[in-house]
């Protein structure tokens, strides 16, 4: 499927941390004819792979995207929540959610206390979660559990995939349904040449809510080296400054030395060699990224049994945790080529 096309189906499916199987499902669907086997481990997590002589690889997406969950629902029927994955309060205020209830997929709409009706200083203040609501149209708590609503229910945005100019693209999740689209992209690229590794291409569960999937993956699979594929922030829109990130949409693959100030992943040094070389021998754009917040699975790979020598290939993504993602689809394509050629030469390096 086209790189675009992918993404898009990627996108516009519902799958907060913790149920992820939609996502899932689409994945395995694609990829399948790349590799040799799939199966879930206990975990949840999807393991694709593709055997062959010399090391191992892991290559890990997270598939889940950050979320809500139904915490209680009142007596009229408005549904309160919790957030699942690190919102930032004010992105999720009037948007449209969908809430997954077990009879069907209900939409609803994020609400809070009319301005109307607030006293001045509170008018002043942003609106916190906890003093939002949704509303379905039930007409008490008991019409609202009959549409299949419950305590637990999965709760994710109604945003659809839309273009921008210049090759832009928009929608929810691409953080990490990118990631997801590149891995599937460049397992179909590899599928087409002999390589010297075996390869397990992974999709991870719950990375929004503390890396978990990977930890778990990785420890089981002990590679020999790991590459996360994942977004990150760039430092190109009003707002933020190249002191919070150097990096720029539209210049590129991105190749983490350092996230979080060193707190989360310092790359293994041979590896980012191995990825350097691989971009410019093969003429694909890429940044070096020295980063200050943020970490990916390679956070928790790195630091599975004994340690595993790991990086992130991450495509620059405008707006992360918020419904209008933005990135770029020439940099979504650099990211593939960069995960599949590297792969191709890997023996070299390890």
């Amino acid at each position: 499927m086209e790189l675009e096309k992918l993404l898009e189906k990627l996108s516009n499916a519902h799958g907060i941390s913790g149920y992820e199987n939609n996502v899932k499902q689409i994945m395995e669907d694609e990829i399948r004819p790349y590799v040799d086997e799939t199966r879930t481990d206990k975990m949840g997590n999807l393991i694709a792979t593709k055997k062959g002589d010399g090391p191992t690889v892991m290559l890990a997406a997270h598939m889940d995207e950050i979320g809500l969950m139904v915490q209680y629902i009142d007596d009229k029927g408005f549904l309160h929540f919790v957030m699942i994955g690190g919102w930032f309060d004010q992105t999720l205020h009037s948007q449209r959610v969908i809430v997954h209830g077990s009879n069907a997929q209900l939409t609803g709409v994020i609400g809070s206390k009319p301005p109307h009706v607030m006293k001045e200083e509170d008018r002043n203040k942003p609106v916190k979660a906890e003093d939002m609501f949704i509303d379905i149209g039930a007409k008490d708590k008991e019409d609202a559990m009959k549409m299949g609503v419950d305590v637990g229910t999965a709760i994710s945005m109604d945003r659809d995939f839309a273009t921008l100019a210049n090759g832009l693209v928009t929608c929810k999740a691409f953080d990490n349904r990118a990631g997801v689209a590149m891995l599937i992209d460049a397992m179909k690229q590899i599928s087409e040449t002999k390589v010297n590794a075996t390869i397990y291409a992974v999709g991870t569960v719950q990375e929004e809510v503390g890396l978990k999937g990977a930890r778990t993956s990785a420890f089981g699979l002990n590679p020999d080296v790991a590459i996360a594929v994942d977004v990150t922030f760039p430092g190109d829109h009003p707002g933020i400054s190249k002191n919070d990130s150097a990096l720029e949409m539209g210049k590129g693959a991105v190749i983490t030395v350092v996230d979080a100030s060193g707190r989360g992943l310092i790359a293994d040094k041979n590896v980012v060699k191995w990825l350097k070389e691989t971009a410019e021998e093969n003429d694909i754009p890429y940044q070096l990224n020295v980063g200050c917040g943020g970490t990916t699975d390679a956070t928790a790979i790195h630091l599975t049994r004994e340690g595993i020598p790991s990086s992130t290939i991450s495509v620059p993504t405008r707006y992360i945790h918020s419904p209008v993602e933005v990135l770029s689809l020439e940099d979504l394509r650099s990211c593939a080529d960069l995960i599949a050629k590297a792969v191709q030469n890997i023996d070299k390096y390890f």
